[in-house]
C-alpha cells in the first residue's frame, strides 16, 4: 500500500504502540517494519496467530515463556571464528534453556495452540551444552572454579599463595622495628604485586623492588626482597588462571559454532514468537476483536473505535459495499467526519496487517489491494503549492489508480476554492470514482453532494448527528440522512451576536430555507423516537422481568401442590396396605376362635373383630387427603373469611368485599385479584384452627400496619428493637417498601440504623430519602 496514505492515517503510530509491548529487540523490529498485506491466506494466518496469542494470555497467563535474549551478536561472531565473552556464552545459555522450555510447552498442547506450536517446533535446544555452559559460567559472567579441575587448582594455588604474601607482609607493618619507616600500616597492590608504603627517606632501610611513588613523591611502594619470589609465583598462576579460562571459552565457543546454524533458525522464530504476544497483548489493550473476512472488498464495522484516541470514545457503525458503494458524509465541523473516515481507513490496514480491529463482535471486512486517502491540510510551501492544489495533486493522482478492489477516502472533498466550481469537482470525482468501482467515503459541506447522493444509485447519503437541543454534536454516525452544518447555531454558541445570525440567515434562498428547516424537523423527530424506544424498552425489560418472577411463583406453588399430592398419595398407600395386614391378621385370629365350639366364645370373636375394623375405618378416613369445597362461586364473601383456592392447592384470607367479579386476597406474604370463579368458600369451624389464625394475622397486619414507623426520641437500643418488630410485621403485610423516620440530630441513630438494615433477611435495598421525602431525616428501605 501507498507509504503516504499510511502517513496520513497515522499508521506508523500504531507500529510504535504496537512496539512497546514486544519484549525483545527482534519483536520491536517486526512490529516497527510492519506493513499491511494484500494475499488474503497470509492475512488469515497472522490474524489466527494473534488470536492464539489472545488466548494464551487469557488460558496460561503465567506460563514461562520468557528468559531468553538477543543473540544475534554473538552468533555472527561465532561465524567468523572469534570467541564468546563469558556474558555471551552465558546468554546462549540462557536462550537454550528458554527455547526447551517454550518448545515442550507448546508440545503438550498442540489443540490449543496449533499456530503457535507450530512456529516454535524449531526451536533448538542441546541440554548438554546448556548444563555445561550454566556450570562454567557464573550469573555475573564470570567463569567458575568447577569449569575445569585445572582452573580450580590453579585458584586454590593462588589463594594459598595471597595468603602467604600478606602474612609476611602483615608481619612487616606490625614489626617495631619496621614501623617508624612506614607512611602508612597497610598492605596494598601496585602493577598487580603486593606492596608497602616506606616513607622515602626510609628506603635504605627496607631493602626491595620500588613499584610506584605517591603523587606527593613522600611515599614509595616497595616490594620487600622476602616476598618477591612468592610474587612472581602469584604472577604465574595468574597466566596460567587466564590460559585456562581463554581454553573454557574457546571449547564452548567451537562447540556452540557447530550449532550457529539451528540456534540462529530458533533466535529468529523467537522474534516471531514475542512478535505475535506484542500483537496480543496490544490486542488485549485495546479490547479488540478478530474481525470476519468475506470475498469482496467491503467493509461493516460494528462500533468500531479510533485506536488512537484516548478517553471515552464514541464508536462508529459503518458499512460500505453491501447496499452502496459511496458515502457522502455532511454534518458540522468538529462532529466527528474526519474521525470516522480515519476510523474506516485505520481498521482496514490494521486487519489486513494481521491486528485485530477495536470494534464489535461480528465486524467483517474484504481484502483491498488498494487505499487512497486524501485527509487534512497538505499545503507545501517548498513545492509552491497551495492547499487546494496539493489536494487536488492526491485527487488526480487517486482517480488514475483507483479501481475495483480499492478503498478511498476523501476528506472536504471540493474545499479550498470557489463554493460552485468546488461543488461540481467533487461531484465529477466522485462520479468516476463511482464508475471505476471503488469504495468510497467522502466527507463535505456541500449541498449538492446530498442531491447527488440521493439521486445516483448505490451512492448513500451520512451525517454526523447533532443534539438540536443543547447545540452540540453527538458524534455519532448515521447512515441515511444527511446532515446540517449547522454554522448558524454553532456561531450562536461561540458567542456571535443574534443579530448578525438572524441578518445572514436572511441572505438564505427560500428553498435553501426550507431544506435546512425540513432536515432540522427530521433530526428532532429522529432524536424524540429514539427517546421514546429507549423508554418503550425500559418499561418492556420491567415488564418481562415481573412476568419471570410471577411465572416462577407459579411455577413453585404447582411444584408444592404436586409435592403435597404425592404424599398425600403415599401416605393413603400406605395407610391401605397396614389395614389390609392388620384386617388379615383380624381374620386368622376369628377363624382360629371360632373353631371352637363354645357359642360365647365366637361372639365374643365376632365383636372384638368388628371393633377393630371400626378402628381402622376411622384412622383411615382421618389420614385421607382433605376433600376439596363443593364447586360453587360464593357471591358474599366477607373480609378476613377464610376461603380455598382449587387453581393453586392453597388457603387464603379476603382482604376486600368482591367487586366487579373479582375479590382482594392474601395468600401468604402475597396479594392476589383473582375472579370469583376461581374461588370456594371453606366452611369455618366453630373453633378457629392454627390456619385461620394465621390468616386472621395476616389480614390483620395487612390493614393495620403502616408504611412509615417514626423513631425520634428513641435511644438506639429501643429503636432497634422497634425497627426489627417492624419489619416483620411489614413484611407479613406485604409491603413494598417502608419509611424509617430518624430524624438528622448527630446521625448516629441514622447509623445504626443503617447498620441494622444492611445484610437484613427482609431487606432488598435501602437508601436516604430525597428531596420532599424527608432528605437525611429518613431512610427508605425497599423490602423482599
Amino acid at each position: 500500500m501507498d507509504t503516504k496514505t499510511l502517513k496520513r492515517l497515522e499508521f506508523h503510530k500504531i507500529l510504535e504502540r504496537l512496539s512497546g509491548y514486544a519484549g525483545s529487540g527482534l519483536g520491536k523490529d517486526r512490529a516497527l517494519a510492519l506493513e499491511p498485506s494484500t494475499e488474503r491466506m497470509l492475512v488469515e494466518r497472522m490474524q489466527s496467530e494473534t488470536t492464539e496469542g489472545r488466548e494464551l494470555l487469557r488460558l496460561d497467563p503465567t506460563a514461562e515463556l520468557g528468559g531468553w535474549r538477543d543473540i544475534r551478536a554473538p552468533l555472527l561472531k561465532l561465524e567468523r571464528g572469534a570467541l564468546l565473552e563469558p556474558e555471551e556464552l552465558l546468554a546462549v545459555g540462557q536462550t537454550m534453556t528458554a527455547c526447551r522450555r517454550i518448545k515442550k510447552f507448546f508440545a503438550e498442547r498442540p489443540e490449543n495452540y496449533p499456530l503457535l506450536g507450530e512456529i516454535t517446533a524449531v526451536l533448538f535446544s542441546l541440554p548438554g551444552l546448556e548444563q555445561q555452559i550454566a556450570t562454567s559460567i557464573l550469573p555475573g559472567g564470570a567463569v567458575a572454579d568447577r569449569a575445569s579441575d585445572a582452573l580450580a587448582q590453579i585458584r586454590r594455588k593462588i589463594a594459598r599463595g595471597q595468603a602467604e604474601v600478606k602474612e609476611h607482609l602483615e608481619s612487616v607493618i606490625r614489626s617495631p622495628h619496621y614501623q617508624k619507616y612506614l607512611q602508612d600500616p597497610i598492605v596494598t597492590i601496585r602493577e598487580g604485586r603486593y606492596v608497602v608504603p616506606v616513607k622515602i627517606e626510609y628506603r635504605a632501610q627496607v631493602p626491595g623492588i620500588v613499584h610506584d611513588q605517591s603523587a606527593s613523591g613522600a611515599t614509595l611502594f616497595v616490594e620487600p626482597m622476602a616476598v618477591v619470589e612468592k610474587n612472581n609465583e602469584l604472577r604465574r598462576l595468574l597466566v596460567a588462571e587466564k590460559q585456562e579460562i581463554a581454553r573454557i571459552l574457546a571449547d564452548l565457543s567451537a562447540a556452540l559454532a557447530e550449532h550457529a546454524g539451528p540456534l540462529g533458525v530458533s533466535i529468529e522464530a523467537l522474534g516471531d514468537f514475542d512478535f505475535i504476544m506484542a500483537r496480543a497483548r496490544y490486542s488485549e489493550k485495546l479490547d479488540a476483536v478478530a474481525p470476519l473476512f468475506s470475498g469482496e472488498a467491503r467493509l461493516d464495522l460494528k462500533k468500531a473505535r479510533h485506536p488512537l484516541l484516548q478517553g471515552e470514545v464514541v464508536p462508529v457503525s459503518l458499512t460500505l459495499g453491501h447496499g452502496f458503494d459511496t458515502l457522502v458524509i455532511t454534518g458540522p465541523n468538529t462532529g466527528g467526519k474526519t474521525v470516522a473516515l480515519k476510523t474506516a481507513g485505520l481498521v482496514v490496514v490494521m486487519a489486513q496487517a494481521g491486528l485485530h480491529i477495536p470494534a464489535g463482535e461480528g465486524s467483517s471486512l474484504g481484502i483491498f489491494r488498494r487505499v487512497f486517502a486524501d485527509i487534512g491540510d497538505e499545503q507545501s510551501i517548498e513545492q509552491s503549492l497551495s492547499t487546494f492544489s496539493s489536494h487536488m495533486t492526491n485527487l488526480v493522482d487517486i482517480v488514475r489508480r483507483a479501481g475495483r478492489d480499492s478503498l478511498v477516502l476523501l476528506d472536504e472533498l471540493g474545499a479550498g476554492t470557489d463554493p460552485a466550481e468546488g461543488a461540481a469537482l467533487a461531484r465529477a470525482i466522485l462520479e468516476e470514482l463511482h464508475a471505476a468501482g471503488a469504495r468510497t467515503v467522502a466527507t463535505t459541506h456541500y449541498s449538492e453532494l446530498k442531491s447527488f447522493a440521493y439521486a445516483t444509485g448505490r451512492v448513500e447519503n451520512a451525517s454526523v448527528s447533532f443534539d438540536a437541543i443543547t447545540l452540540r454534536p453527538t458524534y455519532r454516525l448515521l447512515i441515511g440522512r444527511p446532515g446540517r452544518s449547522n454554522a448558524f447555531e454553532i456561531a450562536l454558541r461561540l458567542g456571535l451576536p443574534q443579530t448578525l445570525v438572524e441578518r445572514a440567515r436572511s441572505f438564505l434562498t427560500d428553498e435553501q430555507v426550507q431544506v435546512e428547516d425540513l432536515v432540522l424537523s427530521l433530526e428532532k423527530a429522529r432524536q424524540e423516537a429514539e427517546a421514546e424506544r429507549g423508554a418503550a424498552a425500559a418499561l418492556r425489560a420491567e415488564a418481562e422481568q415481573l412476568k419471570n418472577k410471577f411465572e416462577k411463583i407459579e411455577g413453585d406453588l404447582a411444584e408444592k401442590r404436586e409435592a403435597i399430592l404425592a404424599g398425600a398419595a403415599e401416605e393413603a398407600h400406605r395407610l391401605v396396605k397396614s389395614a389390609k395386614s392388620e384386617a388379615e391378621a383380624a381374620i386368622r385370629e376369628l377363624r382360629e376362635k371360632l373353631s371352637t365350639d363354645a357359642a360365647r366364645i365366637r361372639e365374643t370373636a365376632i365383636q372384638e373383630a368388628r371393633a377393630r375394623l371400626q378402628s381402622m375405618q376411622e384412622r383411615a378416613a382421618r389420614a385421607a387427603p382433605e376433600k376439596k369445597p363443593a364447586a360453587g362461586a360464593p357471591g358474599d364473601l366477607r373480609p378476613g373469611e377464610e376461603v380455598f383456592l382449587p387453581r393453586y392447592n392453597q388457603k387464603g384470607c379476603v382482604i376486600n368485599a368482591p367487586a366487579g367479579g373479582e375479590v382482594q386476597l392474601q395468600v401468604g406474604v402475597l396479594k392476589l385479584s383473582l375472579p370469583l370463579s376461581e374461588i370456594r368458600r371453606v366452611e369455618q369451624p366453630k373453633k378457629a384452627t392454627g390456619g385461620s389464625q394465621a390468616g386472621a394475622i395476616l389480614m390483620d397486619k395487612a390493614r393495620q400496619v403502616s408504611s412509615e414507623l417514626d423513631l425520634r426520641g428513641l435511644y438506639a437500643e429501643e429503636a432497634l428493637l422497634e425497627v426489627e418488630k417492624y419489619l416483620d410485621d411489614a413484611y407479613l403485610a406485604g409491603l413494598p417498601k417502608v419509611c424509617l423516620i430518624h430524624g438528622k440530630g448527630t446521625g448516629s441513630l441514622r447509623a445504626a440504623v443503617h447498620r441494622q438494615l444492611s445484610g437484613h433477611s427482609r431487606v432488598k435495598s435501602f437508601r436516604l430519602g430525597e428531596h420532599g421525602e424527608g432528605g437525611y431525616g429518613v431512610t427508605i428501605a425497599e423490602l423482599k
